[in-house]
């Protein structure tokens, strides 16, 4: 099996170079041939992209792209696995809410359980978490109970960053939305597709607001919600 990671960018000066730096020190499972990480600035306007340029100078396993324009998480997600080499897709977040140390647990749940994708949640119990945002749970959670109903299976986590999917199933969904949709869509459509084929790995979770960067609004929300709506109850190709 091999691992291509992508990690969309933007505007993360502050905390890129430490999420490549825990990535690179992780003690990925053996069975791994190969392992790749592709960062896809999304036209950051700050020095996140000199950042990174310098950061994997000297580090062949590590590729850098950029957009000429802004196009959202979802769109960067896609011109990493566009480039990638890999058997199964991780999309690691660029900002510290997620630590790179659960992703051996994921790839290793792949391979035990047979499946094509592993979600993450931060809500599975079994990992030490610091207290989050009520309201930000309880958001998440209407959303994550909204989808498993509309397809059937029981998540936790619909919303999590963490998601590991194989290039098998991924190549089936033709995936059409660029921003914070994305999760949702990718989701929805790979559980329409086969029910059986998906676990949740509980994560670790440090949450910031929007004073240390957090980008999600509840704007944003909004559109998630028109998303479940577009390919949970439409049903959108």
């Amino acid at each position: 099996m091999k691992l291509s990671i992508i990690i969309p960018l933007y505007n993360e000066q502050n905390e890129i170079a430490v999420v490549l730096n825990q990535l690179q020190e992780v003690e990925f499972p053996s069975h791994l041939e190969s392992i790749e990480f592709i960062v896809v600035d999304d036209h950051s306007t700050d020095n996140s992209f000199e950042i990174v340029k310098h950061f994997i100078s000297d580090k062949p396993k590590f590729k850098l792209v950029k957009h000429e324009v802004n196009q959202g998480k979802g769109a960067a997600v896609k011109t990493g696995i566009a480039l990638a080499k890999g058997d199964v897709f991780l999309v690691q977040d660029a900002d510290l809410e997620l630590s790179p140390t659960d992703i051996p647990e994921m790839v290793n749940a792949m391979k035990l359980l047979n499946v094509e994708f592993i979600n993450g949640s931060r809500y599975l119990p079994g990992v030490p978490r610091p207290l989050a945002s009520y309201k930000r749970y309880w958001g998440n959670k209407i959303f994550t109970n909204l989808t498993s109903i509309l397809i059937n299976v029981k998540l936790t986590d619909m919303a999590c960053g963490y998601k590991l999917i194989h290039r098998n199933l991924y190549e089936k969904i033709n995936i059409r939305e660029n921003r914070f949709g994305f999760e949702a869509e990718l989701i929805i459509k790979a559980l329409r597709i086969k029910r059986n084929n998906i676990a949740e790995v509980p994560v670790k979770y440090f949450p910031r607001n929007a004073g240390e960067g957090k980008k999600l609004n509840n704007l944003d929300a909004f559109k998630i919600l028109w998303t479940i709506f577009k390919y949970g109850v439409l049903r959108l190709k």
